[in-house]
């Protein structure tokens, strides 16, 4: 098992480890051992960042997690190899008929891809999440940089799939939106360990903008 890397999906965490401030719904949510999100926060050794999700879409929030405690981890990648949305019971779904037509054009450009969001949850999970009008979120492994060509290559490929499709290429130093980094902006929104940071090149974390 890798260690914890954002938008990956653990099992372990109970509600006796939360605080006592913790939200109730989160308790709950644990009790029936809904699985929580790696996010992107400073985190004291030997723990990681996490979010609980519950079932409204304003219930989320932020806890801690033990790596020790940690019970099975699956990743974007994973959820995209499983391939269970094409048995989902909501195909006509756009973000699953995206995600159909997605899938083999990504894997056939070799890239390490995976999904994430609403969408993501439920197909690693099987608890119900998505809905008729969730974005299709998907996450790209880049630790080599990728052109803006090529970016824009990659944008015209998801605009032609139903509904909106969202991508993050992570970078060895965070986060960027393939629509920001296709256009022409001189710098972009790298989302990191330690916050947002503008910056010109986003494999090159020395380039921050002052």
């Amino acid at each position: 098992m890798h260690s914890p890397r954002p938008h990956d999906l653990l099992w372990g965490l109970r509600p006796k480890q939360l605080p006592e401030e913790a939200p109730a719904w989160a308790c709950a949510a644990l009790g029936e051992h809904v699985p929580v999100v790696v996010r992107r926060a400073p985190a004291e050794p030997g723990w990681v960042a996490v979010g609980i999700r519950g079932a409204a879409r304003e219930q989320r929030h932020a806890a801690w997690m033990r790596l020790s405690e940690i019970s099975r981890l699956v990743s974007p990648q994973t959820v995209a190899r499983a391939g269970r949305w094409r048995n989902h019971a909501q195909p006509h779904w756009p973000a699953l008929r995206a995600l159909s037509q997605l899938a083999p054009r990504l894997d056939d450009l070799g890239l390490s891809w995976g999904v994430t969001g609403s969408l993501g949850f439920e197909l690693a999970s099987g608890i119900s999440a998505a809905h008729p009008g969730s974005d299709l979120d998907l996450l790209l492994r880049a630790p080599q940089p990728v052109s803006r060509v090529e970016a824009q290559t990659l944008c015209v490929l998801l605009d032609e799939a139903p509904g909106r499709v969202d991508l993050q290429l992570e970078t060895p130093h965070g986060a960027v939106a393939l629509r920001e980094w296709a256009g022409e902006a001189p710098r972009v929104l790298l989302k990191t360990q330690n916050g947002p940071l503008l910056v010109s090149d986003p494999w090159q974390l020395q380039q921050v903008a002052a």
